[in-house]
């Protein structure tokens, strides 16, 4: 092989490993329908958060307390939901599982839904310029809202049992509904999910 062809093999072979490297680091992408349940990791997901938020939301409204405040008060009960702490050995966006509970207590038609304490700052800015900007009669005024009647709270947690490949995750879901005019709790609730993650061995 004279050096000319020698240099023309080389060239092909760079190009090739190259071409093989922008091949290999190129994602393949797969379209999923969104309420399709997907684990890859074993860790907290969207499903779980949907999932249980369902599940404990409708176990809450479907006791006592919302009927008997609906017959003493006349009203439905206005409901907003505080902080869900994560005490889970894992990342879990528990803003994702509050957004799921909203939506699951507003859209249930046997509740009335109380905004967050950043989203009532956000409106009460809008009625500071409206008083300042907007004709007076269209201005709101302020003043005018609804406490809530309850507020809902809880925690996320986890126990790992783990041994070679295999590793069960066990996560305990903790809601109670607390009257904010007495601090009683009309309602508590647990759901428990647990899930067996198995590995491949690697094998060299």
């Amino acid at each position: 092989m004279d050096r000319f062809s020698g240099f023309v093999a080389g060239c092909a072979g760079v190009a090739l490993i190259l071409g093989l490297a922008a091949c290999a680091s190129t994602p393949k992408i797969t379209r999923e329908d969104s309420s399709k349940q997907i684990d890859i990791s074993g860790n907290w997901n969207d499903t779980d958060s949907q999932l249980v938020s369902a599940e404990m939301v409708k176990d809450s409204l479907g006791r006592p307390w919302v009927d008997d405040f609906i017959v003493n008060k006349g009203v439905k009960p206005r409901v907003i939901v505080g902080t869900v702490l994560n005490k889970s050995h894992e990342h879990i966006n528990t803003e994702t599982f509050v957004d799921d509970l909203e939506r699951e207590l507003t859209n249930s038609g046997r509740v009335k839904f109380v905004a967050s304490k950043e989203q009532r700052d956000e409106v009460r800015q809008e009625r500071s310029d409206m008083a300042q900007n907007a004709s007076a009669d269209t201005a709101k005024s302020s003043g005018q809202e609804y406490a809530a009647d309850f507020m809902l709270r809880g925690q996320i947690n986890t126990i790992m049992d783990e041994a070679g490949t295999t590793a069960l995750k066990y996560y305990q879901v903790e809601l109670e509904l607390i009257d904010t005019t007495t601090n009683e709790k009309v309602w508590i609730g647990q759901k428990k999910i647990k899930k067996l993650v198995q590995r491949n061995s690697v094998k060299f």
